[in-house]
């Protein structure tokens, strides 16, 4: 039985995802729900395996259909992985104690500006060119590789955001940027935690099936209803990781 809801959770977890991120504020507490005596690094090396094939698909959907700047987006791509192997590493050396308890007030931040500002990712108008905007792109690329490895609630988020307000991507685009990081990300990751043991490879590919079909569904959404669709998921999830985020900092 407990494999059959975990399933259910990793599928609407890559509904999720596909679409603005935070599939993990589904899967991560499932996971620790149904498996409590499991070691916490583990349930989150399985999370890593059961999403990052979700998030792959949904890259590749959102690459036949939406128009990105390779330029930027392979050098970006590539911070991110390094960094989020950094940041993985990291993690098993120094909890991320203080991060927890910052990140709501963060996240509420970014949901207070994207619902003041009503024209917020609505239109494409890309501010950089060049050089200009690859440099910025792997900086972002670093930073939020960093925190994904070290922590990760909310990544694909962050991606979105940054994208949206630094480099003027309308949603639909910034999502499609986000999940090619995201896959760079859960990469990095899950090679750490595979090498070090801990990942369950057999639920973590069962999810992983699951968690496809709900990529496939979020992504055909997406693209199908566009940025205004987006931008609603955006706001939803980003409000539903601030009340989970606030609790596991101060009530957990």
């Amino acid at each position: 039985m407990d494999i059959v809801l975990l399933g259910f959770a990793a599928f609407f977890a890559g509904f999720v995802d596909s679409i603005v991120g935070g599939g993990g504020l589904v899967q991560v507490p499932a996971l620790f729900s149904f498996l409590p005596g499991t070691a916490p690094a583990t349930l989150l090396g399985t999370n890593k395996m059961a999403g990052i094939w979700g998030t792959t698909v949904a890259a590749a959907r959102y690459m036949r259909t939406v128009s990105l700047r390779w330029s930027m987006v392979v050098p970006a791509a590539m911070m991110a992985f390094v960094f989020s192997f950094a940041g993985a590493f990291l993690v098993t050396h120094i909890p991320p104690t203080y991060l927890r308890k910052a990140l709501p007030f963060i996240l509420l931040a970014v949901a207070i500006y994207t619902f003041k500002k009503k024209e917020f990712g609505a239109d494409n108008k890309p501010v950089f060119v060049g050089s200009k905007e690859t440099y910025m792109a792997m900086l972002i690329g670093a930073g939020i590789g960093f925190y994904d490895g070290f922590f990760g609630p909310g990544t694909g988020s962050f991606f979105m955001f940054l994208f949206v307000r630094i480099f003027g991507y309308d949603f639909l685009r910034a999502s499609a940027a986000a999940k090619v990081l995201n896959v760079a990300c859960n990469t990095a990751a899950l090679i750490w935690f595979g090498y070090s043991g801990h990942v369950l490879w057999m639920l973590g590919l069962t999810m992983a099936v699951c968690g496809v079909g709900g990529s496939i569904l979020g992504s055909h959404l997406a693209i199908k209803h566009g940025t205004s669709f987006v931008r609603r998921m955006f706001l939803g999830v980003v409000m539903a990781l601030i009340c989970k985020t606030s609790y596991d900092g101060f009530l957990k």
